[in-house]
């Protein structure tokens, strides 16, 4: 199966918006769709952390 290009999914997803979409939104939903990827790599790489290690990362945010 033949991977799908950046550009492919920036095309599709700047031609599903709606007319009236505005460069910020237009950035952000791209910025989303970055995000993703990336995470999505992230996890195809072996690069995670489980649930437990996380939510005793995040306390150390709250402290």
């Amino acid at each position: 199966m033949t991977d799908i290009t950046v550009k492919y999914q920036v095309l599709k997803a700047v031609e599903e918006m709606p007319q009236d979409v505005t460069f910020e939104q237009v950035m952000e939903h791209l910025y989303f769709l970055y995000k993703v990827d990336r995470g999505l790599k992230q996890v195809k790489a072996g690069n995670t952390i489980s649930h437990a290690e996380a939510k005793k990362q995040i306390k150390t945010w709250q402290e």
